[in-house]
């Protein structure tokens, strides 16, 4: 015999107990009449419970419990960002033969914060991101993401960042860039298709990077007014900007 779990145990106590209630009630008072009015109305109102408890109340506690998870995971994305994002966006722009020609897009004097990211989202959403093949410095991003693969090690482990998935695209993109610089002993003289292949790398991390940024600012912009005014201040497209984090390359 299968042993019942505790939840259908617990079920037929109550029924049995419900059952019992109505017998004491009939002992004492000897009216069906009045006990199956009664519990006929308590039937038809469970249908409006379950209503109001799954379809509503549950939607609420659960939006309610997925924006507190987001807004903890957008912490994370911050620190990524003061951390690692920011830097490597420094990094990896000035490798960008387009950046120059939309430079003045992206740092626009004399408008308020939220006109002016307006106008970095419009170009950077459409930028193309590619990087100039012969001007790769392999060793500065080698030098600067062993510094911090502990710290995004410990990022892929956090069972919360699933939930964002472009989010973690992100890591993991930078991650495997991380290990395929750390896989080559020498990076100077590479070969044309491993050097192919690191570009095409780049470009991805390079793009993933900057799309990430952009919907982590909106949620500045939102809900931290002046935590998003600093980091437009600290704009890593805008070469006058002073970095967040020092060149430890």
């Amino acid at each position: 015999m299968k042993r019942m779990n505790w939840q259908v145990l617990l079920g037929m106590c109550l029924l049995v107990l419900s059952a019992l209630f109505y017998f004491l009630h009939y002992l004492i008072f000897r009216d069906p009449h009045h006990i199956f009015v009664y519990l006929i109305g308590d039937v038809a109102f469970v249908f409006i419970e379950v209503l109001l408890v799954t379809l509503i109340i549950h939607s609420v506690l659960e939006q309610r419990e997925k924006k507190a998870r987001l807004e903890k995971l957008n912490m994370v994305i911050g620190v990524f960002y003061s951390e690692v994002g920011t830097k490597l966006l420094e990094i990896l722009s000035k490798w960008d033969p387009q950046i120059e020609s939309i430079q003045k897009e992206l740092v626009i004097e004399g408008k308020s914060p939220a006109r002016k990211f307006g106008r970095i989202c419009r170009y950077l959403k459409k930028h193309d991101y590619s990087i100039e093949s012969e001007k790769p410095d392999w060793d500065i991003v080698k030098a600067f993401l062993m510094t911090k693969k502990d710290f995004l090690l410990r990022l892929l482990e956090n069972q919360n960042l699933l939930e964002h998935e472009s989010f973690t695209d992100v890591l993991w993109a930078v991650f495997h860039l991380a290990e395929e610089l750390e896989a080559r002993k020498s990076l100077q003289g590479l070969p044309d298709a491993d050097h192919k292949h690191l570009s095409g790398d780049v470009k991805r991390v390079y793009g993933q990077l900057a799309l990430q940024w952009l919907k982590y600012m909106e949620h500045l912009k939102s809900s931290y007014p002046h935590l998003f005014s600093l980091s437009l201040r600290t704009n890593p497209f805008d070469r006058s900007a002073t970095p967040i984090v020092q060149d430890s390359a």
